[in-house]
């Protein structure tokens, strides 16, 4: 009987070594900088196996196991001349059981340097792709994910906006002048409520079914290259969502930051968002641990990017998405909660294969010492390799500046000195300018839904040394007027998106005549921008404002133009003498919004408040 039962629990110890689950990254290529490539096998007692490889350049260096007995981490070296092809990667179980995986090398389609990123040159549209169009009602609901409804009258659910919605409307995003795309994540979020979003990613490696295929965003990349958009994937590094798959079986004691207080169901610290502790020389040792470890929230948790084998996959990941999708950008997510540390080496290993991509780090700040502080090429004692930060401390002035009455140091003074703290940038033109954005009012609401307000935040922003962002729906005056700063509201439907939209802003058809006029107008200049030497490389001049009036130009070779901001409601005649440095006497120039013709001579008959563009190059 002893002898029975002990066949019985050894069957059962046999029997408990099961296939593999997942390997990831799922494939790679030949032909990297970084010949060093890690495995992470997922499957039940996989950390048991031992792995075999006969493939021609290819070398297992080091096996790692993990805490949990369901992973393996494996260290290959993949020689310069390694070809193209699939390989067995075979798992020797102890048992003598072989489970075999057909693993992949690629061929890479394009050299490095071809990866060209977004730049000033060009000008980003950013989507809530949820809430942009509807292209297949098919996938609106999955049953087999955790949020199975659409409520398109709930600000916070599922509206039903996906990859197929932005495949039909790339033509629009072309015709109105943009030239780069930046969606919200669209990896599955598998949570229980508010998954629209995006940031609470459950898989590093899969595209959210309700928002498509892998093979649909490689479609869509493609699609928005032949219309020479670039496509600027939006990625965190910092958290994940509560339904992470790891998060059933993590594979380190570390993986994951306050894991102890986490297994044991103990209250989580939050972050304390003190994101000065990064560059604070006093900051205590609290301060900073609370700030990277600190989860944002207790459905999402905040990775340990310390963990060597957490930030290798981190960067592998990336990598592996830049490659999969053509990628012409990413957009990092709350730049300053990750190790800093950590965040100077993804970056490094990224531009370090693809030498003319870009990355734009999230800095909410509204101080340009903390903006600066990120940008690669300042002497701070800190290599960031981010080439690209975010301007909200040039947002907050342009807003501020446009909403007070004018004065000493106030109204437009504040645009003037904001721009003045450009000498910190050690780039100005790569720092990402932007009227609003998807967790923040939008930019009518923030101006008190004053057109001519919003018109000169839009066209000054445009003609910057810098790269500028134009979230959905600004160009047909979107609002969150009703209940200011509520994210739901803030990443409403676009009007057309859905087959039943009574109003359509990519035919025009329905909307009122304040919000037609305001889609050309953006339209005019960014279209305008897109061949624009001037904006692109130009020399910049301003000029304090005076009277309620600023002035700004950008200079080259064959080009030059001229934005007046206006506040005034009465008509004014401006006296050009002060500007006569600018070299434009008796210059024939165009305003681009009315298309009316000037000589710049004496004075400059400006007859209501807002934009005057006016350029030396028209037809």
């Amino acid at each position: 009987m002893k002898q029975i039962l002990f066949c019985v629990l050894l069957m059962s110890v046999i029997n408990s070594y099961s296939q593999i689950d997942r390997v990831e990254p799922p494939n790679w290529w030949v032909g990297f900088e970084e010949s060093n490539l890690q495995l992470l096998v997922y499957g039940e007692n996989i950390g048991k196996a031992t792995p075999v490889i006969n493939y021609d350049g290819v070398t297992i260096e080091k096996v790692n196991q993990a805490k949990s007995p369901n992973y393996l981490f494996i260290d290959l070296n993949i020689s310069e001349n390694t070809e193209q092809g699939t390989f067995d990667l075979i798992l020797e179980m102890p048992d003598g059981k072989k489970e075999t995986y057909d693993y992949e090398l690629k061929q890479r389609t394009r050299p490095a340097e071809d990866y060209i990123g977004f730049n000033n040159t060009d000008a980003v549209y950013l989507i809530t792709p949820d809430r942009f169009a509807n292209g297949d009602e098919s996938n609106d609901i999955d049953e087999s994910l955790n949020e199975k409804t659409i409520d398109r009258e709930d600000d916070y659910a599922r509206h039903g906006g996906d990859i197929r919605g932005i495949i039909d409307h790339l033509d629009y995003i072309d015709e109105m002048g943009f030239t780069a795309l930046w969606s919200s994540p669209l990896l599955i979020n598998d949570m229980k409520s508010g998954s629209y979003h995006g940031y609470a990613m459950t898989d590093f490696y899969r595209v959210d079914p309700r928002f498509g295929t892998l093979e649909e965003y490689k479609e869509l990349a493609d699609k928005a290259e032949k219309r020479g958009i670039k496509m600027i994937m939006d990625l965190v590094a910092n958290h994940i969502g509560l339904e992470h798959w790891w998060m059933k079986d993590l594979p380190f004691s570390d993986w994951i930051n306050y894991q102890e207080q986490f297994e044991k169901g103990e209250k989580i610290l939050h972050s304390n968002h003190k994101r000065t502790a990064n560059q604070d020389n006093y900051a205590s040792e609290y301060d900073k641990k609370r700030l990277n470890d600190g989860w944002f929230v207790d459905t999402m948790p905040d990775l340990n990017q310390k963990n060597p084998f957490m930030a290798k996959y981190l960067i592998q990941n990336s990598i592996w998405w830049i490659e999969t999708l053509k990628l012409g950008g990413i957009r990092q997510d709350t730049y300053p909660y990750p190790d800093k540390e950590f965040m100077s080496d993804w970056a490094g290993a990224i531009m370090n294969e693809y030498p003319n991509f870009n990355i734009v780090g999230e800095e909410w700040s509204y101080n340009p010492l903390l903006i600066r502080f990120w940008q690669d090429g300042v002497d701070n004692g800190y290599d960031s390799n981010l080439k690209t930060t975010m301007d909200f401390a040039m947002q907050g002035k342009i807003v501020e500046g446009l909403n007070e009455d004018e004065g000493w140091e106030r109204g437009l003074h504040k645009l003037y000195e904001g721009l003045s703290n450009d000498f910190s940038y050690a780039s100005p033109e790569n720092i990402m300018i932007f009227p609003d954005n998807h967790d923040m009012s939008r930019i009518y609401t923030q101006l008190k839904e004053d057109i001519p307000n919003t018109k000169m935040a839009l066209a000054y922003q445009l003609v910057l040394p810098r790269i500028p962002q134009i979230y959905y729906g600004t160009e047909i005056l979107m609002d969150d007027t009703e209940k200011p700063g509520d994210h739901g509201l803030i990443r409403t439907e676009f009007p057309g998106g859905w087959s039943d939209s009574e109003v359509n802003a990519f035919t025009s058809e329905g909307l009122t005549e304040d919000q037609k006029d305001m889609q050309s107008f953006l339209k005019s200049i960014l279209n305008y921008r897109k061949e624009s030497e001037a904006i692109h490389n130009g020399k910049t001049i301003h000029f304090a404002p005076e009277n309620g009036i600023y002035l700004i130009s950008r200079i080259s070779e064959n080009e030059k133009i001229v934005l007046i901001l206006n506040k005034n409601e009465e008509a004014y005649d401006l006296e050009l003498e002060r500007f006569k440095e600018l070299n434009l006497q008796n210059s024939e120039m165009q305003n681009l919004i009315s298309k009316e013709n000037i000589t710049w001579d004496q004075t400059l008959e400006l007859p209501e408040r807002g934009v005057y563009f006016y350029t030396t190059k028209f037809n």
